[in-house]
């Protein structure tokens, strides 16, 4: 007898499955402008600031990655509804609405500040090269990574550029799996995390001001503007842009992703330093190599190597969005021809700024002016601008002239004005230490 057994049919995916994929897909194509800032936030100058309140006070400071994380969102969050209402950086927006003498104050602190900042992360990228590859001096490494740099900056437009740092914002979660190649205690961690720990000394006062100077840093603000502007320039086609309500959240969503992201770095950082290195009495970290170095031994060549590693490919995140952010900066203050997008002889002086910032970073060695050095500097000028540009933040954010409709919420006001608050003392901090 044949049988009546009906033949399977073939399994599709549910509707709820598809849908939620359907959302993932949606989502990861609003990643973009606050992805890429939050990740570039993670340079190889930061990795050192947080290696070092690992190493100096283990877990003590793994709460700092909580606090800061909202602090972060809000005011990046301004930054790009800035750059999406105005269809412009901030930058234009100083210029077109503010005292010009303000604009320049920003630009004469932000610049020399900007150039330190590349040359540190240049230098620690040419440093943990030589470590990987002891043949090479790791000053050609610097060399060739400039080189490369420049070329991929000038050779490839924005979409493809912005393409290409997405992936490499993958990079740092290399950080993520150091830890867990270790002991560790989860409850002391979790305790550390959620319960702040203070010292009422210098040494701890420094490393919060140092952590918070590193996480809110002021070219970040310029490129999230820049960036949301032209992002959405490109996406619809057009230079003055309707914005709506899916278009805010959208923004959100992206810039809040970003954060959340540059944050989780950090706590990791803090996590492998603190768990590792402060275990093992090892206190004084200066630069990304030494870091490098006295994890090997601890917990073998996996961990050194992807440190290592992720610290190369950090500098290929951040370097751009430096040298980037200083070039947007002048071009809206000289009125020259800019963009990522454009051809170099298109924009002859945009990428000549790019050019100039990236071997006067080179050049910083040649000058004596280590990497350590370059970050105490660069340090100080941020800590004297960034109250200034939040309060300026702050007030284009309620402006209705300028935003209309869309001036800063309640919530994002208390979260403004409380980094205000927190990054004045930590300017005042910064200088007292350091004087």
């Amino acid at each position: 007898m044949a049988s009546t057994t009906k033949p399977a049919s073939p399994s599709f995916p549910s509707k709820p499955a598809k849908k939620q994929r359907s959302k993932l897909r949606r989502f990861l194509k609003t990643l973009g402008p606050g992805l890429i800032t939050g990740a570039s936030d993670d340079d190889p100058s930061g990795i050192v600031t947080y290696t070092q309140a690992g190493s100096q006070f283990g877990l003590a400071t793994l709460w700092t990655a909580l606090i800061t994380f909202p602090l972060m969102a809000a005011i990046q969050g301004m930054c790009a509804r800035i750059g999406l209402v105005t269809c412009q950086g901030l930058t234009g927006t100083l210029r077109t609405y503010y005292p010009r003498w303000l604009l320049y104050g920003v630009i004469v602190f932000t610049f020399p500040a900007v150039v330190m900042n590349i040359g540190a992360d240049i230098q620690g990228m040419g440093a943990v090269a030589h470590l990987l590859v002891p043949g090479i001096p790791a000053f050609l490494f610097c060399i060739f990574f400039t080189g490369v740099l420049i070329f991929v900056i000038i050779r490839y437009p924005y979409q493809k550029m912005a393409a290409f740092l997405k992936w490499l914002c993958l990079g740092l979660l290399l950080y993520l799996i150091v830890p867990f190649l270790v002991h560790q205690d989860w409850k002391l961690v979790f305790h550390r995390t959620f319960i702040p720990e203070v010292h009422l000394n210098k040494d701890f006062l420094s490393i919060l001001v140092a952590l918070l100077g590193t996480t809110i840093s002021p070219y970040l603000f310029f490129w999230q503007a820049t960036m949301e502007a032209e992002d959405q320039q490109h996406q619809t086609g057009r230079k003055k842009i309707f914005v709506n309500k899916r278009m805010l959240d959208e923004m959100r969503g992206d810039v809040n992703t970003g954060m959340f992201f540059s944050n989780l770095v950090m706590f990791f950082v803090i996590l492998t330093a603190g768990s590792v290195l402060f275990a093992a009495n090892i206190r004084q970290i200066d630069t990304v190599e030494q870091a490098a170095k006295a994890l090997k031994p601890l917990t073998g060549n996996l961990s050194y190597a992807l440190f290592t590693i992720g610290v190369i490919g950090t500098g290929f995140l951040a370097i751009p969005v430096l040298a980037g952010s200083v070039s947007y900066m002048l071009a809206e203050t000289m009125q020259f021809s800019m963009g990522l997008d454009k051809k170099f002889n298109e924009a002859r002086r945009f990428y000549g700024v790019i050019i100039v910032s990236l071997i006067a970073g080179l050049c910083m060695q040649l000058f004596g002016l280590s990497a350590v050095k370059a970050l105490i500097y660069t340090a100080i000028l941020y800590g004297l601008t960034s109250p200034v540009l939040i309060a300026m933040i702050l007030h284009i954010g309620n402006n209705k002239k300028i935003m209309g409709e869309h001036t800063n919420t309640r919530l994002s006001n208390i979260l403004g004005f409380v980094t205000l608050i927190l990054m004045t003392a930590a300017a005042v901090g910064l200088i007292w230490f350091e004087v």
